[in-house]
């Protein structure tokens, strides 16, 4: 009797670690009671949302999307044609119910609240934000991942690399998505919200972010809008760039960069290709 209840533990045990690494399941009734709790939190603001006309979104939101573009060089256009393609002008069930303005999933890393919707799959996992504002903070904490870390390299006006980046980093599965995002910048003139900066202003923001991104490798960070990797084994040299900076941006020593291109000093040229990935 004893032998068959260690058994019994036993099996107990790998079926609960196998079902454990496992992507995680939620039946339809977990679904809608979740989604009813949301709901029922949110029920004051989505009782007195006020729908956004495209105009009126702009207004709202460009002033954020600006701060962002200040702190981490995504275009505020872009930001902002996102904002209105992803949530319907502010005026989606996502948007109102769950103040998520991205279509920006669930992903192992994230501990806020959670609701759940059809997309590529039945029942997806969204983020829930407290506010749009949170939303436009979390697009760009989102942004900074190792797969769309060359997109900061890219100046901070430069909506149709940022738009052509995006979908080649495998943001979004629409082979059209970059057209999508340039008609709409170009349709609303947000382009008059992007900023110009200085060389030395780039290479300084470029260092803070990158170091940023870097400092984020390794840990979990599975990417569930994300559906292809980008070739990032090999880097041009740009102006600007050093051994070291460009060695912080790929999580690699100098030493390392140096051994993977057969460097034998700090010398190196613009229009250079060089090894990145060991």
């Amino acid at each position: 009797m004893q032998k068959q209840i260690y058994l019994l533990l036993f099996v107990a045990a790998v079926c609960l670690a196998s079902c454990s690494a496992k992507k995680k399941t939620i039946s339809n009734k977990q679904v809608r009671q979740n989604n009813n709790t949301i709901k029922k939190q949110n029920q004051d603001a989505i009782a007195n949302y006020q729908s956004y006309t495209s105009l009126s979104y702009i207004d709202r939101f460009k002033g954020i999307a600006i701060q962002e573009m200040n702190q981490y060089g995504i275009p505020a256009s872009i930001t902002l044609a996102q904002g209105l393609f992803e949530s319907g002008s502010g005026n989606s069930d996502l948007a109102k119910v769950a103040n998520n303005h991205f279509g920006i999933k669930c992903t192992s890393d994230w501990k806020g609240k959670s609701y759940y919707k059809d997309d590529d799959s039945a029942n997806e996992c969204f983020r829930v934000y407290d506010n749009p504002d949170d939303s436009y903070r979390d697009h760009s904490a989102f942004l900074k991942r190792k797969n769309y870390a060359r997109l900061f390299e890219l100046d901070k006006n430069d909506y149709e690399g940022w738009a052509r980046g995006l979908k080649q980093c495998g943001y979004a599965t629409n082979p059209k998505y970059p057209e999508l995002l340039i008609n709409i910048i170009v349709r609303y003139h947000l382009d008059q919200y992007d900023r110009p900066e200085g060389e030395i202003a780039k290479i300084k923001r470029e260092d803070r972010v990158l170091t940023q991104i870097n400092n984020t490798i390794g840990k979990a960070d599975t990417d569930t809008i994300a559906k292809t990797k980008p070739d990032d084994k090999i880097y041009t040299v740009k102006q600007g760039d050093t051994l070291y900076n460009i060695s912080k941006r790929f999580g690699i020593t100098v030493d390392e960069l140096k051994g993977l291109n057969n460097i034998v000093d700090d010398h190196i040229a613009i229009g250079q290709k060089l090894v990145v990935v060991k």
